[in-house]
Protein backbone atom coordinates (compact mmCIF):
# COMPACT_ATOMS: atom_id res chain seq x y z
CA UNK A 1 0.00 0.00 0.00
CA UNK A 2 1.27 3.30 -1.03
CA UNK A 3 1.42 5.91 1.41
CA UNK A 4 0.46 9.77 0.68
CA UNK A 5 2.95 12.27 1.20
CA UNK A 6 2.77 15.60 2.04
CA UNK A 7 5.91 18.04 1.46
CA UNK A 8 5.56 21.94 2.80
CA UNK A 9 7.81 24.28 0.83
CA UNK A 10 6.72 28.07 0.99
CA UNK A 11 9.42 29.88 -0.47
CA UNK A 12 7.41 32.70 -0.72
CA UNK A 13 3.91 33.94 -0.21
CA UNK A 14 1.30 31.79 -2.82
CA UNK A 15 -0.07 34.08 -5.53
CA UNK A 16 2.70 36.55 -5.59
CA UNK A 17 4.56 36.85 -9.43
CA UNK A 18 7.82 38.38 -8.45
CA UNK A 19 10.47 36.28 -5.79
CA UNK A 20 12.16 39.58 -4.01
CA UNK A 21 16.02 39.06 -3.17
CA UNK A 22 16.26 37.58 0.32
CA UNK A 23 13.67 34.79 0.04
CA UNK A 24 15.02 31.27 0.54
CA UNK A 25 13.82 28.18 -0.42
CA UNK A 26 14.25 26.45 2.50
CA UNK A 27 10.80 24.39 4.28
CA UNK A 28 8.11 26.98 6.17
CA UNK A 29 6.60 24.94 8.07
CA UNK A 30 7.84 23.82 11.65
CA UNK A 31 9.47 20.00 11.19
CA UNK A 32 8.62 17.88 14.55
CA UNK A 33 12.48 17.54 14.90
CA UNK A 34 12.58 21.70 15.54
CA UNK A 35 9.95 21.60 17.41
CA UNK A 36 11.25 18.96 20.00
CA UNK A 37 14.02 21.38 20.10
CA UNK A 38 12.16 24.39 21.16
CA UNK A 39 12.70 25.17 25.03
CA UNK A 40 9.69 24.09 27.09
CA UNK A 41 9.10 27.39 28.88
CA UNK A 42 8.96 29.23 25.36
CA UNK A 43 6.31 26.44 23.67
CA UNK A 44 4.41 26.70 26.91
CA UNK A 45 0.86 24.51 26.20
CA UNK A 46 1.27 24.96 22.25
CA UNK A 47 1.19 22.27 20.36
CA UNK A 48 2.62 21.29 17.07
CA UNK A 49 -0.37 21.77 15.40
CA UNK A 50 -1.31 25.11 16.17
CA UNK A 51 2.30 26.11 15.65
CA UNK A 52 1.74 25.23 12.19
CA UNK A 53 -1.47 26.73 11.26
CA UNK A 54 -0.12 30.14 12.64
CA UNK A 55 2.70 29.31 10.21
CA UNK A 56 -0.09 28.98 7.95
CA UNK A 57 -2.10 31.98 8.99
CA UNK A 58 0.71 34.23 8.22
CA UNK A 59 1.02 32.70 4.70
CA UNK A 60 -2.35 33.56 3.96
CA UNK A 61 -2.16 37.05 5.43
CA UNK A 62 1.22 37.76 3.46
CA UNK A 63 -0.63 36.45 0.12
CA UNK A 64 -3.17 38.61 0.77
CA UNK A 65 -1.40 41.53 0.89
CA UNK A 66 0.75 40.79 -1.60
CA UNK A 67 -2.09 39.89 -3.72
CA UNK A 68 -3.27 43.66 -3.30
CA UNK A 69 0.13 45.04 -3.24
CA UNK A 70 1.53 43.93 -7.09
CA UNK A 71 -1.85 44.92 -8.59
CA UNK A 72 -1.50 48.11 -10.66
CA UNK A 73 -3.75 51.12 -8.80
CA UNK A 74 -5.88 52.20 -11.07
CA UNK A 75 -7.38 48.29 -11.28
CA UNK A 76 -8.48 48.56 -7.64
CA UNK A 77 -11.51 49.61 -5.38
CA UNK A 78 -11.48 52.19 -3.02
CA UNK A 79 -10.49 50.19 0.36
CA UNK A 80 -8.03 48.45 -1.42
CA UNK A 81 -6.16 51.25 -2.64
CA UNK A 82 -6.29 52.45 0.98
CA UNK A 83 -4.88 49.36 1.55
CA UNK A 84 -2.15 49.33 -1.34
CA UNK A 85 -1.11 52.85 0.19
CA UNK A 86 -0.86 51.33 4.00
CA UNK A 87 1.61 48.52 2.34
CA UNK A 88 3.30 51.18 0.90
CA UNK A 89 4.06 53.63 3.89
CA UNK A 90 4.94 50.58 5.90
CA UNK A 91 8.27 49.50 3.54
CA UNK A 92 11.65 50.67 4.35
CA UNK A 93 14.78 50.64 2.94
CA UNK A 94 15.22 47.18 4.82
CA UNK A 95 12.32 45.61 3.81
CA UNK A 96 13.03 46.40 0.25
CA UNK A 97 12.07 43.50 -1.69
CA UNK A 98 11.63 40.87 1.14
CA UNK A 99 8.35 39.77 2.46
CA UNK A 100 6.76 41.16 5.55
CA UNK A 101 3.38 41.10 7.20
CA UNK A 102 2.45 43.76 10.52
CA UNK A 103 -0.29 43.09 13.40
CA UNK A 104 -2.28 44.83 11.47
CA UNK A 105 -2.22 42.58 8.43
CA UNK A 106 -3.07 39.30 10.48
CA UNK A 107 -5.88 41.08 12.04
CA UNK A 108 -7.45 42.15 9.09
CA UNK A 109 -6.57 39.04 6.56
CA UNK A 110 -6.75 36.39 8.85
CA UNK A 111 -8.98 35.03 12.18
CA UNK A 112 -6.20 34.84 14.52
CA UNK A 113 -6.32 36.88 17.57
CA UNK A 114 -3.39 39.22 18.24
CA UNK A 115 -2.48 38.40 22.20
CA UNK A 116 0.01 37.36 24.12
CA UNK A 117 -0.22 33.32 23.00
CA UNK A 118 0.54 35.00 19.80
CA UNK A 119 4.05 36.56 20.35
CA UNK A 120 4.58 33.26 22.22
CA UNK A 121 3.92 31.75 18.64
CA UNK A 122 6.66 34.72 16.95
CA UNK A 123 8.80 33.91 19.64
CA UNK A 124 9.05 30.31 18.66
CA UNK A 125 9.16 31.18 15.29
CA UNK A 126 12.43 33.33 15.59
CA UNK A 127 14.22 30.80 17.56
CA UNK A 128 13.16 28.24 14.69
CA UNK A 129 14.59 30.93 12.15
CA UNK A 130 11.49 31.60 10.02
CA UNK A 131 11.42 35.41 10.94
CA UNK A 132 12.68 37.86 12.00
CA UNK A 133 11.37 41.28 13.78
CA UNK A 134 12.23 44.80 12.32
CA UNK A 135 10.91 47.69 14.65
CA UNK A 136 10.90 51.19 13.64
CA UNK A 137 8.52 53.73 12.50
CA UNK A 138 5.66 52.67 15.17
CA UNK A 139 5.64 49.78 13.58
CA UNK A 140 7.16 46.25 14.17
CA UNK A 141 7.23 44.18 10.87
CA UNK A 142 7.69 40.50 11.07
CA UNK A 143 10.35 39.27 7.75
CA UNK A 144 9.65 36.09 6.80
CA UNK A 145 13.46 34.41 5.86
Amino acid sequence: MRQARTVWTVSRPLGTSKSPAGTSSRRWFITTREFEGIPQYMKGRVSYEQLNAAVSSMNAAATAKYKIFHQPVKGLSNHARKLHQRFKDQETKETKGQFFVVEEDIREFTQMKVDKRFQGILTMLRHCQRLRELRGGGLTRYLFL
